[in-house]
């Protein structure tokens, strides 16, 4: 059973933001944003034919400056939000800002994308996400389940919720909170809960871990020491609600029960440099991306924490004897976690990982080079966890 050849897509830029467009679940769809100082900055949307292997690409213009963070709204395929850097009195500051992508980009107006002298198009100024403030802006989460209208964003020490309205074309600051404490405290990354009727968001600050309840902006719970290092990235478990996982400098990965926030509940150490990235699969939990600086993307089972440890349980009428004589034999042996494969395709950091929302198989990584790559998960696995 041969697996499928990763593809590789090479941007001509550096580029550390990358995007599935998350309304978008029918076609296999990324956004990824690049990082140049010289030349206009750009949103390549990339299109990946399943069938015949290959990728269609359209360029968006994004000349505000570079690009370090990407997310797309969950409702709305057109609508997008970027974190950019601007100089402003001779400071480097990051803005947040959301736009909205052609409608010739959306499907159905397809340009044809061997073209290669077909202009860039460019995007539209929706709002500005900008702090009474000024802080930079790490990032931007949507709220998961919702109609495209609540976003939050982190600024230095603020998190700050804001109600998109007018079709997105107005921002307003809805509640806000800031993280006190010694020192220049600085949120990193943030992730919203789809959990809790999406009431729920986890940060990230220097080492420590802390929840969020967005109705009343107070602080439900805290890990202090997450991490050894800076903690780069978070991720919700999107099945069992009280799971979190976690990435940061110290190389490791980690599961944590935000009940019980002590221990991890399991630790990963497969990577040998930061982790920048991690990413549970929307479908199949046990199944979770890892990318690091030290060039390697890593897909790792974690069953055993996963929503379905013992395998996908069937009701027991709809078996035949032999098929309940093979379940009998697979449940008798403890599910074990395990590294199901390591992709070496990347030279650079890799920056950004992330599944695909249309395909619950198929993963992308970009790498600070600007080499995106598309993987599918073996399918040896693929059709263990099904069948």
């Amino acid at each position: 059973m041969e697996d499928d050849a990763p593809v590789i897509y090479g941007l001509e830029f550096q580029a550390r933001a990358l995007t599935p467009q998350t309304a978008e679940t029918d076609a296999i769809r990324f956004l990824v944003g690049t990082q140049s100082l010289k030349y206009d900055n750009q949103i390549h949307v990339i299109d990946f034919d399943d069938e015949n292997n290959i990728i269609n690409k359209n360029v968006l213009l994004h000349q505000v400056g570079e690009i370090w963070h990407i997310s797309a709204s969950p409702s709305d395929k057109g609508v997008l939000a970027t974190c950019y850097n601007k100089t402003a009195d001779s400071k480097v500051v990051t803005c947040a800002a959301v736009w909205r992508m052609p409608l010739e980009l959306e499907p159905g107006g397809q340009d044809s994308p061997e073209d290669a002298a077909s202009p860039a198009h460019t995007l539209e100024l929706l709002c500005h996400l900008e702090p009474a403030a000024r802080g930079s802006t790490a990032c931007v989460a949507w709220e998961p389940a919702g109609d495209g209208k609540r976003v939050i964003s982190l600024a230095d020490n603020h998190i700050l919720l804001w109600d998109l309205q007018e079709s997105s074309s107005q921002a307003m600051l809805a509640s806000s909170a800031s993280l006190e404490g010694k020192g220049q405290l600085k949120f990193t990354t943030g992730r919203w809960s789809p959990h809790h009727n999406c009431s729920q968001v986890a940060t990230a600050n220097d080492t420590a871990i802390r929840g969020w309840d967005t109705r009343t902006m107070s602080q439900i719970y805290c890990i202090e020491s997450a991490h050894g290092q800076l903690v780069r990235d978070l991720d919700f478990n999107p099945n069992k609600q009280y799971y979190l996982a976690s990435c940061g400098d110290d190389c490791k990965v980690k599961f944590w029960d935000t009940r019980n926030v002590a221990e991890p509940v399991k630790t990963l150490e497969e990577h040998s440099h930061w982790v920048w990235n991690v990413r549970y699969n929307h479908s199949h939990d046990q199944l979770v991306l890892t990318g690091s600086s030290d060039s390697r993307v890593i897909l790792s089972n974690m069953v055993s924490i996963s929503s379905e440890p013992f395998g996908h349980l069937v009701d027991d009428d709809d078996l035949s004897d032999q098929e309940e004589r093979r379940l009998e034999e697979k449940s008798q042996e403890p599910p074990q976690d395990s590294v199901i494969a390591t992709y070496e395709e990347h030279e650079d950091s890799v920056y950004a990982v992330d599944w695909s929302s249309a395909d619950p198989w198929l993963f992308a990584s970009l790498s600070y080079d600007g080499r995106l790559v598309i993987n599918r998960v073996p399918r040896a696995l693929k059709y263990h966890i099904l069948l």
